[in-house]
């Protein structure tokens, strides 16, 4: 069961890397790009095209599974590692990671996972080597066991082999009001993110932000089938920090105010404000869900920036600092580990959202859904892209052939 070979393989994201800095600090834009010099160090400009790096394993019967590499959209940004570079990746890859490869069972992923990401001098790997070996590791195993990457998922960390489909969520990018028109005609479960991540988006005490809610209320209602009725889940990039100031109180009372707006729909809030560290963001945020909950809102605290790695994860979801944490999947490293966050967040009655980037790839996509349907995760992100059709087609497809296979093994009792 080893691996007899490595390829590598330079490629491109679904979307562009930004650099979050430069843009809330007021960069402004000209058609795609923006203007101005970067601030987060390794940007050469704010926006850059998004690339990736493609790790080939090649085993004894020659099958090639793959697994990608790459960085979030913010890389640098709110704790997360620095921007992606493919040829020093690549180098790292090749010097410290394909040895260790070349010495695994390929067919036992967890044990597998833990032999190859272990310390290079002390320094844990960059989160994406381990996000992109984990996939092609787990797409090893499941080649090596005749079955899906879900089942090996399921046989790992002993769990039930699913029957019910995760909810998906899309996200519009600034092509706000097109792109919500094609989430609400294809009746998606979450929507639509809307990129609030400059002032000019969020408005003068956030008026242009309510008054987009209230829209994206008002549009479902308008074009959407009879019965449809979607989470609406928005993405402030620390705004409403930003511009009502950072008290809890301050925070949880605008929160209320925009839920009294649209009070038929469920309403997430993303990351509504940035307190400078990770412990201080669990404070505050446990401070806002406190106060929410105390008054009945409807309203739930998505964490997102400050909360990276499984070890970020688990101070949130102990601490009740959200109603649901963002597993954003390259910045947790390890697929393996975002297995994990779902299922440590299950167990302190925190939501579970299987996230990630629009700097991601189909390879990396297909490969989140298997671990959201395997541990049941409350909702998953459709990805890669910004694009609402091309990403729900990857991750909703794939969901739907996954469990057309389970449950033709649930009926049959095949293997």
């Amino acid at each position: 069961m080893h691996i007899k070979d490595i390829l590598l393989a330079p490629g491109n994201g679904a979307f562009f890397y930004d650099d979050q800095a430069a843009i809330r600090s007021g960069a402004s834009q000209d058609g795609f790009i923006y203007i101005g010099k970067p601030i987060t160090p390794g940007f050469t400009s704010i926006r850059i095209p998004a690339s990736s790096l493609s790790i080939g394993l090649v085993l004894a019967d020659d099958t090639v599974v793959w697994g990608d590499m790459m960085s979030v959209q913010y890389s640098g940004a709110g704790g997360r590692d620095a921007l992606f570079e493919s040829d020093q990746i690549s180098e790292l890859t090749s010097r410290a990671v394909a040895p260790r490869l070349l010495d695994v069972d390929a067919s036992l992923y967890l044990d597998a996972c833990a032999k190859v990401f272990e310390p290079v001098g002390h320094k844990r790997l960059p989160l994406a080597i381990e996000y992109g070996v984990s996939q092609a590791l787990l797409r090893a195993a499941a080649h090596l066991q005749c079955t899906t990457m879900a089942e090996v998922v399921c046989s790992e960390f002993n769990l039930p082999l699913p029957t019910r489909r995760v909810p998906i969520y899309c996200q519009s990018g600034d092509a706000r009001e097109i792109n919500v028109d094609k989430m609400i005609l294809k009746a998606v479960d979450v929507l639509p993110h809307g990129l609030i991540n400059s002032r000019q988006k969020f408005g003068v005490g956030g008026q242009t932000f309510m008054e987009f809610v209230k829209w994206v209320a008002t549009r479902t209602r308008e074009i959407g089938r009879p019965g449809y009725h979607p989470v609406l889940h928005f993405d402030v990039y620390g705004w409403i920090g930003q511009e009502i100031g950072l008290g809890p109180q301050s925070i949880a009372d605008f929160i209320c105010k925009v839920a009294d707006t649209v009070p038929d729909f469920l309403l997430n809030i993303e990351s509504p404000a940035d307190f400078g560290s990770t412990q201080a963001q669990v404070e505050n945020y446990a401070k806002i869900v406190s106060i929410l909950d105390s008054r009945g809102s409807s309203a739930r605290i998505v964490v997102d920036e400050r909360c990276n790695t499984l070890e970020d994860i688990r101070l949130f979801s102990e601490a009740k600092a959200a109603h649901l944490v963002q597993i954003k999947t390259p910045d947790v490293g390890s697929i393996g580990d975002t297995a994990r966050a779902v299922l440590l967040c299950k167990a302190n009655k925190v939501g579970a959202y299987v996230g990630g980037s629009c700097t991601e790839t189909d390879l990396s996509a297909q490969a989140s859904v298997h671990i959201s349907v395997a541990t049941q995760a409350d909702m998953m992100l459709a990805k890669p892209g910004m694009g609402v059709d091309e990403a729900f087609s990857v991750v909703g497809n794939e969901q739907n052939r996954l469990l057309a296979i389970l449950n033709r093994r649930a009926a049959k009792n095949v293997c």
